[in-house]
């Protein structure tokens, strides 16, 4: 009997993520939904409470009516958000009772599928949240995160599954490679071992194509019994991204392995992605090269660019490869946590700033103290006994050492907002501020037409004047007909 592969569509969350910075707006998807929507995908992975924040802080975007409108023009898709376990946005620790209001927000929104992760592996708390999306009538996924760590074997990964499988209600379990450091050869061992571990659960593969293997890790997939695959339309597809859904596949096809997507759709898609990315000044996808220092640092592909950015402000750029190396240092002094969020923040950051001050561990973010007193959950192993002493040496230690996570009721965190609101506003006020979201309410309805429609040509010139104070002027010509907008001086 043929073997059937489902695949979990990213372009819209993952690739946008990896590629575009989580900047995608409603505008930019429109003309593809409906191509997305009747491709066959077994879910489309949508948004998360970063492209929240990105939409509202950078475009003034509501992201709530962003969802909606990408919600109407999915409306035969699985919709799918991501989650960490303790926290909606940032690193700050996130209230139950918020945690809770988000995915019933979510759930109401028609976003009803979730992913969930926690790279500290506290499962009662992974627990407690996939019963709270279960109970609201969502499904959930939880997620192995990988990590090429002495800490993290085939047996640490196969016992987390193996407990997950145990939940009731859950529907797959998620295997994420977040850095792209997983080799084809130790795929080889592990997936077996966690399709061993998860039973009849179906098992999802996502790899990000950091180093130009993802391909070879999902092949090894497929044989393990891995039954999803996640993929993005080319152009937002492989390096920091996840593979192609066009390039995957032959592959299936030389596997005699079948699956269920109209292809005719993947060419609309790609078509329009490409020409978004190109009027965005946002890159499209490509196959990275093979750099070995990938292994050492593992950091995620939007990672990179964070720290090349930090450095570039305080005009020590040409010291990155100092950091790359002075991160497995820190990695293994932290006790190997695997390099994703917010884990891959901590190490990266607290690298940086090893490198850039006039001695190792001279500053310590807090982020790291909370670490490093097990506020984000259980260490992978202890931490190194003379990087500990600097940490609890420094000032805010033995206060943040009495520290334990704010749990405030619903209802006591309305009082805190301070105003009558729905619980949209209220959760945006919370993960934000009430300045972002007052600007935010005070530019109005986004924006969803993509601006194609010839009639309306003359409407999109003066838009474009006007938005942008660098213009003073815009001319068309062609050979029937010119026009040119100015701007008034008085």
């Amino acid at each position: 009997m043929m073997t059937y592969i489902d695949f979990v569509d990213q372009t819209l969350r993952d690739g946008q993520q990896s590629l575009w910075g989580m900047r995608m707006r409603a505008y930019e998807a429109a003309p593809a939904l409906p191509h997305i929507d009747k491709t066959g995908f077994k879910v489309v992975d949508l948004t998360g409470a970063g492209m929240f924040t990105v939409l509202l802080r950078s475009f003034k975007d509501d992201p709530w009516a962003t969802t909606d409108f990408l919600v109407q023009n999915l409306p035969n898709s699985v919709l799918r958000s991501g989650l960490r376990t303790i926290s909606v946005i940032g690193f700050a620790h996130t209230p139950d009772s918020v945690m809770d209001l988000w995915v019933k927000t979510m759930i109401k929104h028609g976003v009803t599928s979730f992913w969930i992760y926690d790279c500290l592996y506290d499962m009662p708390t992974m627990k407690r949240l996939a019963d709270v999306i279960l109970e609201a009538g969502g499904s959930v996924a939880p997620a192995i995160m990988y990590g090429l760590t002495d800490v993290h074997d085939d047996e640490f990964f196969a016992a987390r599954a193996r407990e997950i499988a145990s939940w009731p209600g859950i529907e797959s379990i998620y295997v994420e490679d977040a850095a792209g450091v997983l080799k084809p050869e130790r795929a080889a061992t592990l997936l077996p071992a966690l399709k061993a571990a998860a039973g009849d659960v179906t098992l999802e593969l996502q790899c990000h194509n950091t180093t130009g293997l993802a391909q070879h890790n999902y092949i090894e997939g497929i044989k393990a019994g891995f039954h999803r695959l996640h993929t993005a339309s080319r152009p937002m597809a492989n390096g920091p991204s996840v593979p192609s859904t066009e390039g995957m596949l032959p592959i299936l096809a030389s596997m005699g392995v079948g699956h269920s997507l109209d292809e005719s759709r993947l060419a609309p898609v790609a078509e329009h992605f490409r020409e978004a990315a190109l009027v965005g000044s946002y890159p499209v996808g490509e196959m990275a090269e093979y750099d070995p220092r990938m292994y050492e640092h593992q950091l995620p592909g939007g990672m990179t660019g964070t720290l090349k950015a930090q450095l570039k402000q305080h005009g020590m750029l040409d010291r990155f490869d100092e950091v790359l190396e002075e991160i497995p240092r820190v990695r293994r002094e932290l006790g190997e946590p695997i390099m994703a969020t917010p884990f891959s923040q901590f190490v990266g950051i607290q690298a940086l700033l090893n490198v850039v001050n006039t001695e190792r561990y001279l500053i310590i973010p807090d982020e790291v103290l909370h670490y490093a007193l097990g506020h984000y959950g259980p260490l992978p192993r202890a931490i190194d006994p003379n990087v500990l002493d600097r940490i609890m040496a420094a000032p805010k230690a033995a206060a943040y050492a009495k520290w334990e996570r704010p749990q405030p009721s619903l209802a006591e965190v309305r009082k805190q907002i301070g105003r009558d609101c729905s619980d949209e506003e209220l959760l945006l006020r919370f993960m934000t501020s009430d300045e972002e979201v007052d600007a935010m309410i005070a530019a109005g309805p986004i924006r969803t037409d993509p601006r194609t429609r010839t009639d309306r040509i003359l409407d999109h010139l003066a838009e474009l004047v006007s938005e942008s104070r660098s213009f003073s002027a815009v001319s068309v010509t062609s050979p029937g007909m010119s026009a040119t907008l100015r701007r008034r001086t008085s």
